[in-house]
């Protein structure tokens, strides 16, 4: 009978400390969705953030199609193209780009865009409604719809959030 626990063999150790690190990792591979509404008091939304809402507003209902970034079809980075437009701020075209090229924020506040996929890869975008929901363009066959961010699928998908309006 041995009193004293066995010492870990010296491969073991490094591979302890890689499965230790990997759990850390895979732990923070999903971002939660901060967000920071505007509060009632404030100055409120810019003229542009105020603008690239209304657009949104005015697209729900419009049919998706791939590609489309006018009233007769949107895609998800159509929409924010379109919305973006009518308040003068260019932005690029596909959802991958934006999430490259536009600023990053910690905290997404009404007007700012939400990306969604896997790995490194922006594959939607949505923008930022406030009160937690976020208004997209889902894919073939649906609409333009505003949706709650607090669910499952949205949460294990964010990328993060930019905000390239003032």
């Amino acid at each position: 009978m041995n009193p004293l626990p066995t010492p870990m063999p010296r491969r073991a150790l490094p591979l302890a400390w890689m499965l230790l690190l990997l759990a850390l990792i895979s732990g923070c591979a999903s971002r939660d969705i901060a967000t920071r509404d505007a509060p009632i008091d404030a100055d409120g939304l810019s003229i542009e953030r105020a603008m690239i809402l209304a657009n949104a507003q005015q697209a729900l209902g419009t049919p998706y199609r791939f590609g489309g970034n006018s009233a007769d079809g949107l895609d998800c980075s159509g929409l924010v193209e379109m919305a973006y437009r009518a308040a003068g701020i260019r932005v690029p075209r596909t959802a991958h780009d934006q999430f490259r090229q536009l600023p990053q924020v910690d905290e997404a506040r009404p007007g700012d865009l939400l990306f969604f996929g896997s790995g490194r890869k922006a594959t939607h975008v949505g923008i930022y409604q406030g009160d937690r929901q976020m208004i997209h363009a889902p894919g073939r066959g649906r609409e333009v719809v505003s949706v709650p961010l607090d669910i499952d699928y949205w949460q294990s998908r964010f990328l993060g959030a930019a905000g390239p309006a003032p």
